[in-house]
């Protein structure tokens, strides 16, 4: 029987965890300057009129008017991109462990950025950068990280439970592309209420933080708690009533970088289990929308994502929030529960 053993050192402990404060603190100190400039120059996002479904989005419509009404700033993710890139370029760069995940968040985030300002400045159903040649792009970010994973870190096994290391070569490119892309999009279509995506990537982010310490990855677990200690910073203000949004730039970094980790740990059986709520709004969608095709327009949940089908249903925005919350929290311990099991057997 294999067991696990947690080797860090006090030193160490406290570095991780300082980082995950200097992240959160920095944050902090960058919050009113972008507050500043996004209220000046009015970044406010559009509202969209076409669900994830593919319908006219007129429950969504309703539901969020009032919110689009008071001007809400979009863009927010630029605070905790730069407050996670600066902690690590600065105290915590690796070449295997940091790098990747550093420089996926970037690179989506540059293309989330893009979509943003098209968001605010432009006019379109779904205001914002289409959506085949967004697909394409993150793509291309995720085949380049997929490409640097088995060519330079020489990764090319994936474990699954019972069959241990399972050889996949160069298919390896496809698996990191398949996992990073539907993190990251699974986390954009999460990201619809106040706090709602920042509460529970926190709680995502910081068991893969244990999961990576459990091996020994310590600047990849220092990593996490980065990005743990500057969504914190971003959920002070993001609850309800949100101060602001973090946008497509915040939404697909975080989602890039979750599935990176997941990659990096060899644990892509535990991420949807991790993100099982994620995996429930987006199959939510995908629900809705075959339904719609099958059953002649009738929806299954009266909006998709399902967390707009319980507003809809008369629960308070912050009842859904902070609901989902706790299924998350809960989601991550049997991840970690389940991933304990599996390396002791």
């Amino acid at each position: 029987m294999n067991t696990l053993t947690i080797t860090v050192t006090s030193h160490e402990l406290i570095q991780i965890l300082l980082l995950a404060i200097f992240s959160f603190a920095l944050s902090m100190v960058v919050t009113p300057l972008y507050t500043t400039v996004a209220y000046k120059q009015e970044w406010w996002k559009k509202q969209r009129t076409e669900s994830w479904g593919g319908a006219s989005a007129s429950v969504y419509q309703k539901l969020h008017a009032a919110k689009h009404k008071r001007h809400v700033p979009n863009m927010a993710g630029l605070i905790f991109v730069f407050s996670i890139t600066v902690v690590t370029l600065v105290g915590n760069l690796d070449r295997s462990q940091t790098w990747l995940p550093l420089a996926a968040l970037l690179g989506a985030g540059a293309i989330g950025l893009v979509d943003d300002i098209m968001n605010i400045r432009g006019d379109s159903k779904i205001a914002g950068m289409k959506s085949a040649m967004k697909f394409g792009l993150y793509s291309a970010v995720a085949l380049i990280g997929g490409w640097w994973f088995y060519e330079k870190l020489g990764v090319n096994t994936v474990y699954i439970p019972g069959f241990s290391a399972v050889h996949v070569g160069v298919c390896i490119i496809a698996i990191f592309w398949f996992v990073v892309v539907a993190t990251a999009n699974s986390v954009n279509i999460t990201d619809g209420l106040d706090g709602l995506a920042g509460g529970l990537l926190a709680s995502s982010f910081g068991a893969y933080a244990i999961i990576a310490a459990l091996q020994g990855k310590y600047a990849l677990a220092a990593f996490c708690l980065t990005i743990v200690g500057s969504l914190l910073s971003y959920i002070w203000f993001n609850i309800y009533p949100a101060r602001f949004f973090m946008g497509d730039v915040g939404a697909f970094a975080l989602g890039t970088a979750l599935g990176v980790v997941a990659m990096l740990t060899d644990t892509i059986w535990v991420l949807p289990i991790i993100g099982a709520v994620y995996v429930m709004e987006t199959g939510s969608v995908i629900i809705n929308r075959l339904s719609r095709k099958l059953r002649h327009g009738k929806k299954v949940f009266l909006s998709s994502p399902i967390h707009h089908h319980f507003e809809a249903r008369g629960w308070p925005e912050t009842k859904v929030t902070m609901r989902f919350w706790v299924l998350g929290q809960v989601a991550s311990v049997l991840g970690l529960i389940l991933y304990l099991l599996s390396r002791s057997s």
